[in-house]
């Protein structure tokens, strides 16, 4: 059987098994504004785009406008969600607004108008390939928070924000929002890893020396 030993891409593997969904967040983060921002602007340049169109968007919100969207979430939430939902809902919401920012994802139509007509086709022909490139630019942002120290989950409270969120900060109609990545300091400790459940049926191999 081939060596399982460490190699040049363990780090990166760690980095992916430590990345989770952390809600207990708080108005604080260990590093600056600027590098949460470098990280997005990282992400956005070297994540795989179908094409290299690079049609992923990101708007990042702190402070105020970050409160902002979660207390507008709270109340279209609370206006159509059943109260018996919302007792659950409702607090975890609260929480998000709790925490330092948010990034929200987009992709924006306009980016596929610069392809060639052959590509252009594919492009309408394989819709899911964008949705594969979008959630590897929200994998990328997630895991490098992680990594430096902050806790974050990812949400998607889309479409009922949608119309909120281009209003208030001048979306493109173009733009269409894909997820929120909230995040904040931890409060606590990340807690126990869940279990990975089904694991043994995931993975089929043939041929090779393993």
């Amino acid at each position: 059987m081939a060596s399982s030993s460490a190699s040049p891409s363990t780090s990166f593997l760690t980095a992916v098994q430590s990345r989770r969904s952390i809600y207990t967040i708080k108005k604080s983060s260990p590093i600056p504004d600027a590098r949460i921002v470098e990280i997005v602007q990282h992400a956005l340049k070297y994540a795989p785009s179908p094409f290299n169109v690079r049609s992923c968007r990101c708007i990042v919100l702190f402070g105020a406008d970050h409160e902002k969207l979660w207390n507008e979430a709270y109340k279209i939430t609370e206006a159509t969600m059943p109260p018996a939902a919302m007792e659950h809902q409702g607090p975890r919401i609260k929480q998000f607004g709790k925490g330092y920012g948010t990034v929200l994802f987009f992709d924006d139509s306009t980016a596929y108008q610069a392809l060639s007509p052959r590509f252009q086709a594919l492009s309408k022909t394989y819709t899911e390939w964008e949705e594969h490139s979008s959630g590897m630019h929200q994998f990328i942002v997630w895991t490098a928070l992680t990594q430096e120290g902050l806790g974050a989950s990812l949400q998607h409270y889309q479409p009922s924000v949608t119309g909120f969120v281009r209003q208030t900060w001048n979306v493109p109609e173009t733009w269409s929002l894909k997820a929120q990545l909230v995040f904040g300091e931890l409060t606590e400790g990340p807690g126990a890893e869940k279990p990975k459940t089904g694991l043994e049926e995931a993975l089929r191999v043939f041929g090779g020396d393993v």
